[in-house]
């Protein structure tokens, strides 16, 4: 890394990086009537065509005609070279290219006064008029010095100063008007020519240059053709049309062709004027000749006259070469020809690898910027660098710097930064992310987190968050934490400071706070900022209690004001009078607010010194400030436009772009009512806001708007306070219309529509808006994002839901939700592509997540259809879905928690919105039900207290508290030695807390610190503890002892008799105990002296044994059944029988004793009735991991909470849903010896740990369909597709056919005369006419045939004898007369039963898992749990592709198929993916990720059906076009490498295949990895990418 990027990275930088722009800013330089018939052909053709181009490159069009709109210049105030001026260089700093066209035709354009001139330069232009009284009284007249600019100058007063009627447009006083017009055109030409007599004698005497003295006589087109062309040091950027009339009659005079030459204020020819533009042409034709045009046409009656034939052909010609010409620069300049690929933009891979460097650059840049602006506050930032000094050797809390909006906290801790970068060591790092100078756009935690954390790791020399981690909040926030304390161990300093944590976006629920590390490390330093009157400071006080790490920013004093006031004025060139200084203090005394200050020299720069202050009026407070602000600019600019223009931007939900709020103020009836109320607009068929207005408006907005860059586009924002003043200055019904009419906009409403206006003297104006289209896609796979931010937005906050319907956008629709929930299952794969899932993929995942929601949800149905459509016209192969086989939306499962590592222990909550879960390695995760957020991340195994939480773990007893996740106190030692984790209980009762075995109890009280030991006991058989009290069984005698003082004995039985215990249950509301013991007697202890004990006869053993939360229901479960019993003090009644379909492993009732739920190994929960006994519903937890051997679940409002033992998730199922959504269950997880038919609608499987029964499983209905009995251990099925003959190996060597025309019969081969007679695999033809049975000694060869429309199978007719010293058979297929086998070591073979010859075959390096043979008898594959598979030739016998694949982890071959032409070759794969090969070419053509093993496949039409480890079935169409493009790579969105050899069949040897440029015939073509391989979702082992290639081929 140089060192440029690493000072970045450190945070030792003050400059920014330029932002990369997407913008096309094109400034239009003309006079305002000599070219406007060539301006309005522009707006209604050409900029529409252009704007298209650039979309689909991309890119976005802004046209900045400041011309357009106006019959002439405003020009009162003297601004529009300033502004004109400003604008080119805006396009020079934002625009990608080009950034200037010219169109000048006959007419030099006007030149004005300038506005300011230099103190100097005025006192020598006076002293050449010395002899002129009468012309320095004019000028003195007109130009006053102004002392508060620095240095000063003399101003040249607005027009109404003196004429004071010539912007009053009323038509009443038009004579008046026309009067001070007349007057100010004369009063102006004897200025100028004032001025430019004495400045021609300066520059004679050589007081001034030649320069400042043309600075009097050029014009405003001149100086932006100077500015925006004739730059010195650039190439021209921009374009050149030159329009001539050459026979252009004199007689016809210059007062009728006006229009097209300069005439002088009494209307004749302006001969000045025209050298000057004769001068300015040969200049352009000298330095601009590649990018002039000359066009020459003569004018029609002092005209340009679109109606006649000459005129229409030059507009069009001109039209024509604009367009062509502007395309072709934009398309030179982004490096691509016009018509070709797409340009890359914003959020390509070498574009996106910058953004960190960008935003580490921008933030730090500004908080350098802000920290020179610093001024005051000097014993408040020695207090901060004081406290960060004295907490570097020592674990500490968070500082927190707090203050009213305002006060000034943003520069204080960027001031800070600054001050620790001096007294920090050079390699500490600096991170400063200042979270409101983003506004309006507020920023999400888990962005900010990922660009701390990639920072810091890069800078540190740390392995920075791989993809998965830095999208996953709850990863990600785990990774920041554990790396403030690896840095903090490796000894590097680190500063962070996060400033405005009151600005982040609230969505998940950051504003709480729950990332944030309360506890920091030494070396490691963090410092955040929020408002004192915010939720996120209140937070702030419940997670760092400590009173010393807060630190409030109050009042600033006057000497700080005043200090502060003369910085800005000075970074200005401004100066105020000592009476203006004085009111802008003494309004700033009311508050001591830096943003009050701010606010006041906002207008207060506007001052002149000669500015009386008398008449001004400034607030006391923020409020009065911005009132008087906002009166301010309505004075000067309408009311109507200001309100608009702060309304759009505040009420837009990410900023706005210029061209944006240009467009929606050409849309606003009211804003170009206000423009044209006294005038119609110069073409009132095209209707567009005068950008010059608003250029004037956002010179006066300087300092209040805000600009942030997204996407390459510069959007526009108010500051936070001004936003929210303005939003709340305003009623609802106003906020309403606006975000009506942002709506209207990004609907695309009114594009290429008329819309009427009514303008003053006409009753309706239809007229064009020329508002672009909004499309939902620009191009291919270029999206309308803008309108993705804006519209749902602006149609929700204007109430316009019925808007999102006709969009299919109701947010509250079922069907949106589940595409929305559909999407939301995607992101890991998104996430962990970091963004670059090719569109093919995208569709596939959708479709195989929603299809079988399509029958029920018509919009589903739509989308699924084009999804399928566009696949289907893929040109690249693809995979089609026919079913949904990945995890759909909808259903009962609302939520999963991850991020366990083995989970150990659940509890929840009494009041139901707290879930605690403990895991194996002693992480214990704490998480908010009701938001579904993650609280604290603590260390032990957990139960909940009220407030806080108590953990067991085996090393200590901890409290943590539940508010600030920090410890409250360890008792070590609280658990005895070798005592078994399943044996350990955790209670309390009230302020005691207990620890207990089955020989031992330890108590201590909670009410001290630290806990103090209150119990010790010990005894033979520890039953459980009652209260305080604890029960023993000895004997047959039961014991009752309160704080180690025995209390009660009951006896069970003489002490004879053995009492042996089976279970027991403590029933502390009812004080009893029940103890079950080994001879069926159910005991009911009671406690109390009072009581008597009862015995029943229990007849049941079971395996689960518990009660209800009132202790009136107990149920037991043996086996696959629960029976519940109604539990009285005198006895014990069943009442209900529930079965399951496997065991039972766990149950519990609802607190009404209502519904009762039960879960069993089949990984189904049912709900059931208490009262009716009615199965209400099934819940399938299918596609775990691991195998589960228990559930636990809590059920609490209508939510249950389920997990397993060892399991790395746990379910949360909400009981009220929608049914239609429900998932269809399939087959349990791990299930083995599994086969399906070829249409995929059934599956036969045997479960694991029983055997007892083949498993007959309909896909369709998602249940089970009925069971085949087996009578022995099964190792192997097989099924005949056609006959529907299904085939079971048993260990004993008997096979079983199971006819399943006629399932009420069994056929049976017996097994072979053999000592070792296990079944090692079953193999059929392709005609199923042949068996081959393989044996631990032998492959036998059967023969199946049907007698009388019975199946039946005789044989065996040959025998290939195995070898006990060869490895035993691992998979083999059947060819015909041969057989094709692998073993367990990988050895192949190749045995012809015609000739009795055996051949042994190249082998693999590991097991062979999968044999198939094609359906044609053509080709044979064999694939191992290693990378290499082979595809043998058949005719003759050799191998013909060796395919050497390799993923980040897993790399075997688990099944294959081929397909049903045997051009294809389909395999599943260990990494989790199904790939597609060219059976000719060895070619891979395609790889699909399905998140789980695929362990079967069968061929089906144009594709296969297959069989997931986890149970579910998929089904899939391969559509390969006719023309695949030969750049196309199969591995461009995955982290692999394959390699194909391929046989030479005419010399015998083999050739590796290469990519298109490898040389001669051999070779290997390598390409670089790209960042992603979604079956690796084990991220320790991603560093095993490094020792990795990457490649792809073709053959050769």
């Amino acid at each position: 890394m140089d060192s440029e990027k690493q000072k970045v990275l450190l945070g030792r930088t003050s400059r920014a990086e330029p932002e990369r722009s997407n913008l096309v800013r094109v400034f239009i330089c003309s006079t305002f009537t000599d070219m406007s018939s060539e301006r309005r052909v522009l707006w209604e053709t050409s900029y529409t065509e252009i704007q298209t181009f650039c979309q689909d490159l991309g890119l976005l069009l802004e046209v900045v005609d400041l011309r357009y709109g106006l019959r002439a210049a405003p020009g009162a105030d003297h601004m529009e070279g300033e502004l004109s001026l400003q604008e080119v260089d805006a396009c020079w700093r934002r625009s990608v290219c080009p950034t200037f066209v010219a169109l000048l035709g006959n007419r030099y354009g006007h030149r004005v006064l300038p506005r300011l001139i230099p103190e100097k330069h005025f006192q020598i232009l006076l002293s050449k008029l010395s002899g002129n009284a009468d012309g320095l009284k004019l000028l003195r007249q007109w130009f006053l010095k102004d002392s508060n600019v620095v240095p000063p100058c003399y101003v040249l007063q607005p027009i109404t100063a003196h004429f004071p009627d010539y912007s009053d447009l009323r038509p009443e006083i038009a004579a008046q008007r026309e009067q001070s017009a007349l007057s100010w055109r004369l009063t102006e030409t004897k200025l100028l020519q004032l001025l430019r007599c004495a400045a021609k004698q300066a520059e004679a005497d050589g007081e001034l240059t030649t320069q400042q003295k043309e600075g009097f006589s050029r014009s405003v087109t001149e100086c932006e053709i100077q500015a925006g062309l004739l730059r010195e040091d650039e190439q021209p950027p921009g374009l050149v049309f030159i329009r001539e009339v050459p026979h252009q009659k004199v007689r016809e005079g210059p007062r009728r062709l006006a229009r097209f030459l300069d005439v002088t204020a009494d209307g004749l020819l302006d001969n000045e004027a025209q050298t000057m533009l004769t001068a300015l042409k040969s200049r352009l034709y000298s330095s601009c000749k590649n990018i002039l045009n000359l066009n020459c046409v003569e004018l029609s009656r002092g005209t340009i006259d679109p109606k006649r034939k000459e005129h229409a052909q030059y507009l069009e010609s001109l039209r024509q070469q604009f367009v062509s010409q502007i395309k072709a620069r934009i398309s030179r300049l982004v490096d691509l020809p016009v018509e070709g690929r797409r340009r890359k933009v914003w959020g390509d891979e070498e574009v996106r690898s910058d953004w960190l460097l960008e935003e580490v650059s921008r933030h730090s840049a500004l908080a350098a910027q802000l920290g020179r602006k610093f001024h005051g506050r000097e014993s408040m930032l020695g207090r901060l660098c004081l406290s960060l000094w004295e907490s570097s050797t020592a674990h500490h809390t968070p500082l927190v710097v707090h203050g009213a909006a305002g006060m000034g906290k943003t520069a204080l801790l960027c001031k800070l930064a600054q001050e620790m970068l001096n007294v920090l060591e050079p390699r500490a790092v600096v991170v400063v992310r200042l979270l409101s100078a983003v506004h309006p756009v507020c920023p999400e935690i888990d962005h900010t987190l990922q660009s701390v954390c990639l920072q810091v790791c890069l800078a540190c020399g740390l392995k920075p968050p791989d993809p998965l981690t830095a999208n996953t909040h709850l990863e990600l926030v785990r990774f920041f934490q554990n790396l403030l304390a690896t840095v903090s161990q490796q000894g590097d300093s680190l500063l962070i400071i996060l400033d405005g944590l009151d600005q982040l976006s609230k969505h998940g629920h950051a504003h709480k706070l729950h990332w944030l590390p309360t506890i920091i490390p030494p070396n490691i330093h963090l410092v955040v900022s929020a408002d004192t009157n915010s939720q996120v400071f209140a937070h702030l006080r419940v997670k760092v209690p400590e009173s010393g790490t807060f630190m409030e920013v109050g009042r600033l004093s006057r000497d700080e004001g005043a200090e502060i006031l003369d910085a800005e004025l000075r970074a200005w060139n401004r100066a105020l009078t000592a009476e203006q200084r004085d009111v802008v203090l003494q309004s700033f005394d009311h508050q001591g607010s830096p943003l009050h200050l701010k606010l006041l020299l906002t207008e207060a720069k506007r001052w002149s010194s000669y500015t009386p202050v008398g008449g001004l009026c400034l607030g006391s407070n923020l409020q009065e400030v911005m009132s008087q602000l906002f009166l301010s600019l309505e004075q000067r600019h309408g009311k109507k436009l200001v309100g608009a223009v702060l309304s759009y931007i505040s009420l837009a939900r990410e900023g706005l772009l210029e061209s944006e709020l240009l467009d929606l103020l050409s849309l606003d009836d009211d804003v170009i009512a206000e423009v044209y109320r006294f005038s119609l607009p110069p073409n009132p068929a095209l209707i567009r806001f005068p950008s010059l207005l608003w250029a004037g408006l956002r010179m006066d907005l300087d300092g209040l708007l805000v600009e942030h860059w997204a996407g390459g586009l510069p959007l526009l924002g108010l500051q936070h306070r001004l936003s929210e003043a303005i939003k709340s200055s305003s009623s609802a019904s106003e906020r309403c219309e606006f975000h009506r009419k942002l709506s209207e906009y990004f609907l695309g409403r009114w594009s290429n529509k008329l819309k009427p206006v009514a303008l003053p003297g006409l009753a309706l104006l239809l007229a064009n808006r020329k508002v672009p289209p909004q499309p939902l896609w620009f191009a291919q796979e270029l999206a309308n994002v803008r309108k993705l931010q804006e519209l749902p937005y602006q149609l929700l906050q204007a109430g316009l839901e019925e808007e999102l319907r006709l969009l299919d956008l109701d947010l509250s629709c079922t069907e949106v939700r589940l595409v929305r929930d559909a999407l939301m299952h995607l992101k890991p794969s998104v996430d962990f592509l970091d963004g670059h899932m090719d569109r093919s993929f995208f569709f596939m995942e959708l479709l195989s997540r929603l299809s079988f929601l399509a029958p029920s949800f018509p919009l589903v149905a739509t989308l699924c259809s084009q999804c399928e459509q566009w696949l289907l016209g893929c040109s690249e192969p693809v995979l089609i879905p026919s079913c949904s086989f990945l995890k759909s939306p909808g259903g009962a499962l609302t939520h999963t928690f991850t991020g366990f590592q083995a989970v150990s222990c659940v509890d929840v909550s009494q009041d139901s919105d707290v879930l605690a879960a403990g895991s194996e390695r002693g992480t214990v995760l704490i998480w908010d039900l009701e938001n579904l957020l993650l609280l604290h991340m603590l260390q032990a195994h957990t139960v909940i207290g009220s407030s806080s939480i108590i953990s067991l773990a085996i090393d200590a007893l901890r409290g943590w508290s539940l508010l600030t996740g920090q410890q409250l106190f360890s008792i070590p030692d609280a658990v005895p030695i070798d005592s078994a984790p399943s044996s350990i209980h955790l209670s309390q009762h009230g302020n005691l807390m207990f620890v207990s075995t089955r020989t031992q109890v330890r108590g201590w009280t909670l009410d001290s610190a630290p806990p103090k030991l209150a119990m010790d006991a010990s005894g033979p058989l520890i039953l459980g503890l009652l209260g305080d009290a604890v029960v023993t069984l000895s004997q047959g005698l039961v014991q009752v002892s309160c704080m180690g003082h025995q209390t009660t004995k009951i006896q069970l039985k003489t002490p004879e008799e053995p009492v042996h215990l089976r279970r027991s249950i403590m029933l502390p509301k009812h004080n009893r105990v029940l103890i079950l013991t080994e001879d069926s007697l159910l005991y009911q202890v009671p406690v109390s002296r009072t009581g008597r004990r009862t015995v029943i006869d229990f007849p049941l053993v079971p395996s689960l044994f518990g009660v209800s939360e009132d202790e009136r229901i107990l149920f037991a479960a043996a086996g696959k059944m629960l029976r519940l019993y109604n539990l009285e003090w005198d006895s014990v009644d069943s009442f209900l029988d529930v079965q399951h379909q496997d065991t039972i492993l766990s149950a519990c009732l609802s607190r009404d004793r209502r519904l009762l739920l039960s879960g069993a190994r089949d990984q189904i929960i049912r709900v059931w009735s208490v009262t009716t006994g009615t199965l209400l519903d099934s819940l399938c937890v299918c596609g775990m991991e691991v195998w589960v051997s228990s559930l636990v679940l809590v059920l609490s409002d209508g939510a249950l909470v389920s997990t397993s033992p060892g399991a790395d998730s746990i379910q949360l199922w909400s009981l009220k849903y929608d049914t239609q959504t429900t998932p269809r269950a399939h087959v349990p997880s791990g299930c083995s010896h599994l086969s399906l038919t070829r249409d995929g609608d059934r599956v036969f499987y045997i479960q694991r740990e029983e055997y007892k029964e083949i498993i007959c499983w309909d896909n369709i209905t998602g249940s089970r369909s009925g069971s085949l009995a087996l009578p022995g251990r099964p190792c192997c099925l097989e099924l005949a597709q056609n006959k529907l003959l299904l085939f079971c190996g048993l260990t004993s060597g008997t096979i079983l056919i199971y006819p399943l025309r006629h399932p009420q019969e069994t056929l049976c081969i017996p097994p072979p005369d053999s000592s070792m007679p296990r079944v090692r695999g079953l193999a059929l033809d392709p005609p199923e006419r042949r068996l081959a049975a393989a044996y631990e000694d032998a492959i036998c060869l059967f023969e199946v045939t049907a007698r009388d429309s019975f199946p039946s199978v005789d044989g065996p007719f040959q025998r290939c004898p195995l070898s006990l010293l060869h490895s035993p058979v691992s998979s083999m297929a059947l060819l015909g007369d041969s057989v094709l086998y692998g073993t367990e070591c990988g050895e192949v073979r190749f045995h012809d039963f015609k000739s009795s010859s055996s051949r042994v075959l190249e082998g693999q390096r590991s097991r062979v898992t999968c044999v198939v043979g094609s359906n044609l008898g053509g080709h044979a594959l064999v694939g191992s749990e290693d990378s290499v598979q082979r595809l043998w030739s058949l005719k003759p016998l050799e191998p013909e592709h060796t395919m050497d694949y390799k993923g980040v982890l897993f790399e075997g071959v688990l099944c294959a198929v081929f397909s049903e032409s045997d051009h294809f070759l389909f395999t599943g794969s260990l990494e989790r993916t199904v790939k597609v090969w060219d059976v000719a070419t060895g070619s891979l053509l395609l790889v699909q990720f399905v998140y789980v093993p695929v362990v079967r496949m069968v061929t089906c039409r144009n594709g296969f059906a297959a069989l997931t480890q986890q149970g579910c079935v998929l089904k899939e169409v391969f559509h390969r076009p006719e023309h695949v493009a030969p750049d196309y790579n199969a591995l461009r969105s995955i982290k692999a490498q394959y390699r194909v050899t391929t046989r030479d069949r005419r010399s015998g040897s083999a050739e590796a295949a290469g990519g298109p440029g490898s040389p001669g015939g051999l070779g290997v073509s390598t390409v670089e990895l790209q960042h992603f391989n979604p079956a690796q979702f084990n991220l320790d082992l991603l560093s095993m990418l490094s020792s990795k290639s990457s490649s792809t081929c073709t053959l050769l």
